[in-house]
């Protein structure tokens, strides 16, 4: 199989694990995620690097990402040199590979630094009254940021925001990127983007009010919407699916 190898000039002194990758991923590193898609851990001369593997597409997917559309793995490497310009806190990318066969897109892996933040969004789905306001203005803050920027990410759920509290101060990062819009976010865009999180209607409520003033938009609009499409993403959701957390609406 043909591989295709992108490095980040910034990276170049990895050349050599970055070749090597596809050879020692199956039996090295540390496994983080494993489904459909696997992510591992390394650590290289003390830099903390994570490698997603990305399974090959089937059926008509391997004809569209093959010639149609740009590869999910290599859209992860592409996008964060946008966010990133403005402000807006996702794993370096190290490098991108893509392997072909006959033509059509095989396995590829997306090699970026490791995020240190501990903590993810998961946590807030059944937290008590006055231990999530301040996260809340500070993710409604972070996310206003990201849209007047005209950056929306389509997958805004627990697991794909990282959190932080460094010096009485939340810092945040955004992963799994490889799904995002660019282009102007409206009220109704900006608000409907927080359907998919956990935690109690108050921390929506706070979140709302935060975002609606930032982006001067109407507080009571926002907060109607906010908790709008919040309720119909997990109504939808929990037909088929049990609900981790308590849902109030």
């Amino acid at each position: 199989m043909k591989a295709t190898i992108i490095i980040n000039p910034q990276y170049s002194f990895l050349e050599s694990f970055i070749n090597d990758v596809p050879n020692i991923f199956i039996e090295q590193g540390a496994t983080i995620y494993d489904s459909r898609n696997v992510i591992k851990g390394f650590d290289i001369d003390g830099i903390l690097i994570n490698v997603k593997r990305y399974h090959a597409p089937k059926g008509l997917n391997k004809l569209i990402y093959s010639f149609f559309r740009t590869s999910k793995g290599l859209r992860a490497y592409q996008y964060p040199t946008t966010l990133l310009k403005e402000g807006i806190e996702t794993p370096q990318p190290i490098a991108y590979i893509e392997f072909r066969k006959y033509g059509l897109i095989d396995y590829s892996y997306f090699i970026s630094k490791h995020c240190t933040y501990k903590h993810r969004l998961y946590e807030i789905g059944n937290a008590s009254k006055g231990t999530y306001e301040e996260l809340a203005i500070a993710l409604a803050q972070n996310t206003a940021k990201m849209h007047e920027a005209q950056i929306l990410h389509k997958d805004y759920s627990p697991g794909n925001i990282l959190f932080e509290k460094i010096n009485g101060e939340y810092k945040f990062s955004v992963v799994d990127i490889n799904r995002m819009y660019f282009g102007p976010v409206n009220r109704e865009k900006g608000c409907a983007n927080f359907a998919r999180l956990w935690g109690p209607k108050d921390f929506f409520i706070i979140l709302a009010k935060e975002y609606a003033r930032i982006r001067h938009f109407d507080e009571n609009e926002c907060i109607r919407l906010v908790l709008f499409y919040r309720a119909r993403f997990w109504k939808r959701y929990g037909r088929k699916h049990e609900i981790e957390f308590k849902l109030e609406l």
